[in-house]
């Protein structure tokens, strides 16, 4: 059976730049991705006009990008999804959901994070048509248009401010009457005359025939209905980390991201991880592929080191 030096799990942005370094550096690595395309969630964004050197690019034709890279190189990818990880002995063992195993010396947990959902009728059917989940990927294709920003956390009030800047009119819909947020935002927030806070409110409906025309809200306290006509929502109510895999053993934070730093190693030897679903500050595909390039560094030192017994 053959051994991979490195098995990396999600083609995302993280595992298909870990897979070109890792093939640059001559190892025999497999990308392993349950989804029947590979790119992770910017396959979902219209256009990805942040991605240095190439702009006006749509989130697909950057994932079939970063699959043609690595897939050009040599790296094998496969669509399977992982049922188990079994790394009591220095040639690990990936089981798949179809019963196949894959034998490998390191792996790389690459599957992500996903933007949690408000769960309303019209939501997935427009998402990529007005409905965002990452304004300071998606908010400058609504200038001078009135957008509403769901969320009172962090998140979302740094994406109010930062559509302040580009957008006419900014609604602000928040379930409780007070945000989360740092009271430095909540100040600016207050002060920005382009934003309006609407308290203790929920979203119950996204409408739109092809674009995002109108979203239907409900005061939480009266449960009186209201219609508010806007070009775009941006959904920022936090993210869930995808990390089932190994989830009693690896170390994570109190939100579910694995622990790790730049260099991608976790406390199990031989697993790395890199991408929106290790502990970090900015989830964007630059910072995406800048984990894979160095997960495969330190997956280098790490077979450098590596004693395997004898056959």
């Amino acid at each position: 059976m053959k051994i991979y030096d490195l098995i990396i799990i999600g083609a995302g942005p993280a595992g298909m730049s870990a897979a070109i370094y890792a093939k640059r550096a001559m190892l025999e690595v497999l990308v392993l991705e349950k989804e029947a395309m590979s790119g992770g969630q910017i396959v979902q964004t219209y256009e990805v006009d942040n991605y240095p050197g190439l702009p006006k690019m749509t989130g697909m034709d950057l994932g079939d990008q970063f699959f043609n890279h690595a897939s050009d190189l040599g790296a094998e990818v496969k669509t399977g999804e992982v049922s188990e990880i079994r790394h009591d002995q220095p040639i690990k063992e990936i089981v798949l959901k179809n019963g196949e195993v894959l034998k490998t010396k390191t792996v790389m947990l690459a599957t992500g994070a996903t933007h949690r959902k408000l769960g309303v009728p019209g939501e997935e059917e427009l998402t990529g048509l007005g409905v965002s989940y990452c304004a300071t990927c998606d908010g400058a294709f609504f200038r001078n248009k009135t957008v509403a920003v769901v969320g009172g956390g962090d998140v979302a009030l740094e994406d109010a401010l930062f559509l302040s800047r580009i957008c006419e009119k900014v609604y602000l819909i928040h379930r409780r009457d007070e945000f989360r947020g740092a009271k430095i935002l909540r100040d600016q927030v207050t002060k920005n005359d382009k934003i309006q806070v609407i308290w203790n409110t929920v979203v119950t409906k996204i409408d739109g025939n092809e674009r995002v025309e109108s979203i239907s809200i409900k005061d939480v306290h009266n449960d009186v209905d209201k219609s508010l006509k806007v070009d775009g929502i941006f959904i920022a109510v936090g993210t869930a980390p995808q990390s089932t895999l190994l989830k009693d053993e690896l170390e994570m934070d109190e939100r579910g991201y694995i622990a790790a730093g730049e260099d991608g190693v976790t406390n199990i030897p031989g697993i790395f991880v890199g991408g929106d679903q290790r502990t970090k500050n900015l989830r964007q595909v630059v910072t995406a592929a800048a984990d894979g390039a160095n997960c495969v560094v330190s997956v280098e030192s790490y077979l450098q080191k590596l004693e395997l017994p004898d056959n």
